[in-house]
């Protein structure tokens, strides 16, 4: 089976866990999967996943194998397998908007000349762009997603940017008959998605949910950024989204809130719940979720691209709301979990 031809917009953690991840489950039978929601998606598995270009501005990355760009500083996801050589050099792309004021001092910016990244795209035989780069990355993130349109390839935003929910890009992808997804991705086991679960399951109990936090502290450079650059723009995402669980109107207030060096790619998430139960009395949830950051996006990223090469092969256009809904906390469309989930179960089966 031909390989699902993948480009990845910035080589940071999430980069590192997504190639990490490939070599893992490369090494095992689909039996020994673990770790994956969908070991096979629509008769597709990890190992027909093929990065064949990634763009950085860091010097320490930018001309460097893959395999070890990965592991370069500003970088610090855990390490849990050998890369092996991949023959694929890191370009350098634009830096544009794509480092903060925060993060300037963290990142060396090479002075190599950009390159031609949608000739690149083309000639790699690239099928679907996966944006990978800082939330506060805005206009990098459109330029990208440009390139995606010059080159003919399919566009995934994992940032906090408004692609795929902007109905204006969502138009030009549907008239370039290409697929586009986002924006926002969600984590495997993220605290938007543990958050929601639990106030939709007291909802369903009786509970009568009053108010509510979520409340994120996390090491790693995006989250530097997320407090330099998009802690309002972030916050206002996930209480949406974490609002949308519940029938009726709460006070919810959900995002990130500081940076913590020494937690490197870890991060802390702290619940609060009030509400009432029978005859009104009442209750109180108050905890704490850790996670490291970078591995979470990997699960998803596996689902999210094998989807789009779905999208491909059906010449299906535009934003695609089950794959948006399903994976990103800012979709184009946003609907209750266990709607997103039924609509994107259907979509695999009607499309493969």
């Amino acid at each position: 089976m031909p390989k699902i031809r993948v480009a990845l917009i910035g080589v940071g953690n999430c980069a590192s866990a997504f190639v990490q991840g490939l070599q893992y489950y490369g090494k095992f039978e689909k039996e020994d999967y673990i770790g994956l929601r969908n070991p096979q998606l629509g008769g597709l598995e990890p190992r027909d996943i093929q990065v064949v270009a990634a763009f950085d501005v860091d010097d320490r990355k930018v001309g460097k194998d893959l395999a070890e760009a990965i592991f370069a500083r500003p970088n610090n996801a855990p390490k849990v397998t050998d890369a092996p050589l991949t023959n694929i050099t890191v370009h350098k792309g634009p830096l544009l908007d794509g480092i903060g004021t925060y993060t300037k001092k963290m990142v060396q910016i090479s002075n190599t000349p950009d390159s031609n990244v949608a000739e690149i795209l083309k000639e790699t035989g690239t099928e679907i762009v996966v944006n990978l780069l800082p939330s506060g990355a805005t206009e990098a993130s459109r330029w990208y997603a440009e390139q995606a349109l010059a080159a003919g390839c399919a566009f995934v935003n994992a940032a906090a940017n408004f692609i795929a929910s902007d109905a204006a890009w969502a138009k030009r992808f549907e008239e370039a008959t290409l697929p586009l997804a986002g924006d926002d991705l969600i984590d495997q086991v993220g605290s938007t998605t543990l958050h929601k679960t639990l106030l939709k399951l007291l909802s369903m109990n009786g509970v009568r949910i009053a108010e509510t936090y979520q409340l994120d502290v996390g090491g790693g450079t995006e989250s530097l950024d997320t407090l330099d650059r998009t802690r309002d723009a972030k916050r206002a995402i996930k209480t949406q989204s974490v609002a949308s669980s519940l029938s009726y109107k709460a006070e919810v207030v959900a995002g990130s809130t500081d940076y913590v060096d020494f937690l490197q790619n870890k991060r802390d998430s702290y619940f609060w719940i009030s509400g009432v139960y029978f005859c009104n009395a009442p209750m109180q949830i108050d905890l704490k979720f850790s996670t490291v950051d970078a591995p979470n996006a990997g699960s998803v990223l596996f689902d999210v691209v094998r989807a789009m090469k779905m999208a491909l092969n059906k010449k299906l256009k535009g934003a695609i709301v089950p794959v948006c809904a399903y994976a990103f906390k800012r979709p184009p469309q946003m609907l209750p979990l266990e709607n997103a989930e039924e609509m994107f179960k259907r979509f695999i089966i009607e499309n493969t």
